[in-house]
């Protein structure tokens, strides 16, 4: 398969170039939310957290997308289609603050490179698409860099395979991203990806109702820290609707694996 989703020529290669833009954004503002998840992560279940942001995040971009005429009547066909994404990405940021209970901000983030590898396996999977052989070998660079700081530079713990808790925890996570990636891109059927992301969200978020009513009732809102509301918002806002709107935006002009290979700028 091509490496862009578009037509040939120079608007293949600008088109190509604004998804290259929007994964370097995608990579700053997701770098912000392994920095206050670590604070935030042991003041309140990831459930009830995630829950309270993915009601922000539906909200803003399903608003965003009516008020600009982008949410039409055939983003609601198959509506199984965002119970899917939705429940990935549900996972991947539960997992994400669970495991940032016990492991450090930049180990997490380095868990995280691992997904360009894991998305190229899956984009062949799905996609067929292929990745070159300078390409491989550049995401197999940064995938042992990626395990070297995963187990904190220590030789004997790599070559014992201890890993931490909380890393082991949040790889699952990171399995669940990088499949999300690729199956965006085969289940749009034309969506704008603010719709698609409305819709992504609001379908996690009732996963993550059934999954964590309980946690999220037997959470003291009112007595919560700021940092825990500065994490909702940001991640609600910016590591939330922004990213996954950049990242639908770049899935549909680059392969996932390249798209996924700005992961490797996060720990930075």
């Amino acid at each position: 398969m091509a490496d862009t989703a578009v037509g040939p020529g120079p608007s293949r290669r600008a088109e190509g170039l604004r998804g290259h833009a929007a994964m370097l954004g995608f990579s700053a503002l997701i770098a912000g939310s392994f920095s206050l998840g670590g604070l935030a992560a042991n003041e309140i279940a990831p459930a009830a957290l995630n829950a309270v942001r993915f009601l922000i995040a539906a909200g803003l971009t399903l608003g965003i997308a009516a008020a600009s005429h982008r949410l039409a009547r055939t983003a609601l066909v198959a509506p199984w289609r965002w119970l899917v994404l939705g429940g990935l990405f549900a996972f991947y940021f539960v997992t994400m603050f669970e495991g940032l209970k016990t492991a450090p901000p930049v180990s997490s983030a380095a868990v995280f490179t691992l997904t360009p590898i894991l998305s190229g396996l899956f984009g062949w999977v799905l996609m067929r698409q292929r990745t070159s052989p300078r390409a491989a070998l550049a995401l197999a660079i940064g995938g042992m860099g990626a395990v070297w700081v995963i187990f904190r530079a220590d030789l004997a713990a790599l070559l014992a395979f201890r890993i931490g808790p909380g890393e082991a925890i949040f790889f699952w996570g990171v399995v669940a991203h990088a499949l999300y990636t690729p199956l965006a891109r085969r289940l749009n059927r034309g969506e704008p990806p603010m719709a698609q992301t409305g819709l992504t969200h609001m379908a996690g978020l009732g996963v993550l109702v059934l999954y964590g009513a309980g946690d999220i009732t037997a959470t003291d809102w009112t007595g919560l820290p700021a940092i825990v509301w500065i994490t909702i918002l940001y991640t609600a806002v910016f590591a939330g609707a922004t990213t996954v709107t950049l990242l639908q935006y770049a899935t549909m002009r680059l392969p996932s694996a390249k798209v996924m290979a700005y992961t490797y700028l996060t720990p930075v």
